[in-house]
């Protein structure tokens, strides 16, 4: 780590997180904490901490930080959480997952995504995440059920192998829709599942 990346990962929490409004203080951490750079080709070094997506190859991207860290604030983990997590992609979300909660299984739909993501969180020591590779829709059925479903892709509707999975009291964050999308936040309730909208975004699709 150089003090040039220091300096601009913390300026990333300080501006594009916490004065946009995320306000949950371990999601602030462990943006602070994890390095964004590692997670991205070398020649994106010096635009890792920047507001935008970067391509990682498979025409895959890695997610905008504020939407990232608006996510993982909505699910308001606390630390003790099983978390499924569809689309490993660079890693860079499973890795700030790892920081927040006891268990992370990730699904990677491109084997060479997942084998990168693999090796980058090994020569962290991160011993909370398991990662395969296959088909996110189906979720993984033998390590349910899960406190909370992140989504990193979006598929354009809810697999119900995911809603299943869930734990109750669980919660699914979710990007839906083909042209038009938007985060939704799902919850296990005794009823069934409740679902709210939250705001517009773009992520790739689900395969």
């Amino acid at each position: 780590m150089t003090d040039e990346f220091a300096a601009k990962r913390q300026a990333m929490v300080n501006e594009q997180l916490a004065r946009r409004g995320i306000d949950n203080q371990r999601v602030l951490d462990a943006f602070a904490r994890i390095e964004r750079h590692r997670y991205v080709p070398a020649e994106l070094h010096q635009l890792a901490y920047e507001d935008y997506p970067l391509a990682i190859g498979s025409a895959q991207t890695i997610s905008q930080p504020y939407v990232v860290a608006y996510m993982l604030a909505a699910l308001a983990l606390q630390g003790t959480e099983r978390v499924l997590e569809i689309g490993t992609g660079s890693g860079y979300q499973t890795a700030l997952l790892a920081e927040l909660v006891a268990e992370v299984y990730s699904i990677e739909f491109f084997p060479e995504l997942a084998e990168r993501a693999d090796r980058l969180l090994e020569e962290n020591s991160n011993q909370r995440v398991t990662i395969r590779v296959g088909d996110g829709r189906a979720g993984w059925a033998s390590a349910a059920p899960f406190d909370a479903v992140v989504c990193s892709a979006a598929p354009a509707a809810i697999p119900p192998p995911l809603l299943e999975q869930l734990a109750p009291g669980g919660r699914l964050i979710v990007p839906l829709g083909v042209e038009h999308q938007y985060l939704v936040l799902v919850r296990r309730v005794e009823t069934g599942f409740s679902q709210r909208q939250l705001l517009p975004v773009r992520f790739v699709p689900l395969l």
